[in-house]
């Protein structure tokens, strides 16, 4: 619940109490549901690789996934300490130095993570026996590493879409890609170039959203993020354009035969999704109370649209059925797990479940001033 004084351009108060439950709070600075970032990049190379040899290691596919929310644990804590340093997280409730109050503790236990994440993408190149692969995971770390940390933050030069697409997109899922190999080296096919672009794209989406209620806080300590150079109103139009170029280039990818052309259903059903989210940002790009949402908005988006790029219909048919009963079957099990993406969204929550439908992933949309 939100008690304004003076509405600002952004549609949040200069002075703003907000009471918000602790756990709440913690809920919002857990992120649970941007692990999935680190979930799509591996299960698409990993189902790309099996589209290419009819094989995939179910262990290595499981320690990867342990490192990379590993890492991804590292990516968020360190964000928050340096934010901290910075002053940016200086009204972010959520931020997980703000709540525990020690910056030494976070910053030691981010690095922990870090390095015991990568160990695991080590011993999994390792036993791969390919360094390529380890090269692609480790300049994603790289990329993460230089993206918040000092001297460099370049998030704070507008490059933290550009940086995201690389890790998320060709870095990792190439890397998990090449982590599935047996006894010789996968192919580097148009089937995975495009596929590590698409995830890429969607991820920089799920950060460029995420700036549109920072605005102010970023101007303050001298972060030029892409919506502070735009403006809100700017940023909408990007965010159509970019769902827009997404669809397209799925859809001329499909017709190609470079990705299945099943990916061509099963991304047309994803519309729905796809016009929720240009249409939130497009309504509420004004209203801070509101448009944090946008960033979980995007990040359903993106899971939706990872089935595209999980080549379920040969994953999941190709011992038992074909031809149009496979594509049948595959449409089917698409379905029941869209039903558990919703029901998992709209319900997941430590808070009560009487909240307006506009709650994600478990986050409390405030009353509006």
């Amino acid at each position: 619940m939100a008690k304004a004084c003076k509405q600002n351009d952004f549609g949040r108060s200069s002075k703003e109490e907000v009471t918000i439950s602790r756990a709440t709070l913690i809920w919002r600075a857990a992120k649970l549901p941007m692990y999935t970032v680190a979930l799509i990049p591996l299960t698409v190379g990993t189902a790309a690789a099996y589209l290419e040899s009819g094989y995939y290691s179910l262990e290595r596919y499981l320690i990867l996934l342990a490192s990379f929310v590993l890492v991804n644990l590292w990516v968020n804590l360190s964000n928050d300490v340096y934010d901290f340093d910075t002053g940016a997280d200086k009204n972010k409730r959520e931020s997980v130095v703000n709540l525990v109050g020690s910056r030494t503790i976070i910053h030691v236990i981010s690095w922990l993570l870090l390095a015991l994440g990568f160990a695991g993408c080590c011993w999994i190149g390792a036993e791969a026996k390919n360094p390529r692969a380890i090269l692609l995971l480790t300049s994603g770390i790289f990329c993460g590493y230089i993206y918040q940390c000092p001297p460099y933050h370049l998030s704070y030069y507008g490059l933290g879409e550009p940086l995201c697409f690389a890790a998320l997109g060709p870095f990792c899922t190439f890397g998990s890609y090449l982590l599935q190999n047996t006894s010789s080296e996968l192919p580097i096919s148009g089937t995975i170039v495009s596929s590590s672009i698409l995830v890429g794209f969607t991820s920089a989406l799920i950060l460029f959203c995420s700036h549109f209620h920072q605005i102010e806080d970023d101007k303050a300590v001298g972060k030029i993020s892409p919506l502070v150079r735009l403006g809100t109103e700017n940023g909408s139009k990007v965010v159509k354009v970019a769902v827009l170029g997404l669809y397209c280039l799925v859809f001329g990818l499909g017709l190609t035969q470079t990705l299945p052309f099943s990916c061509i259903v099963f991304c047309a059903m994803t519309l729905p999704m796809g016009n929720l989210v240009v249409s939130f940002v497009q309504n509420n790009h004004k209203d801070n109370s509101k448009i944090f949402m946008a960033k979980y908005y995007s990040l359903r988006f993106k899971i939706f649209d990872a089935f595209d790029f999980l080549f379920f219909p040969k994953i999941l048919v190709t011992f038992a059925f074909q031809g149009l009963l496979g594509l049948c079957m595959s449409m089917l099990f698409y379905l029941v797990m869209s039903c558990l993406i919703h029901f998992v969204a709209d319900h997941f929550s430590p808070a009560s479940t009487s909240q307006p439908p506009c709650r994600l992933f478990g986050s409390d949309c405030p009353s509006s001033p």
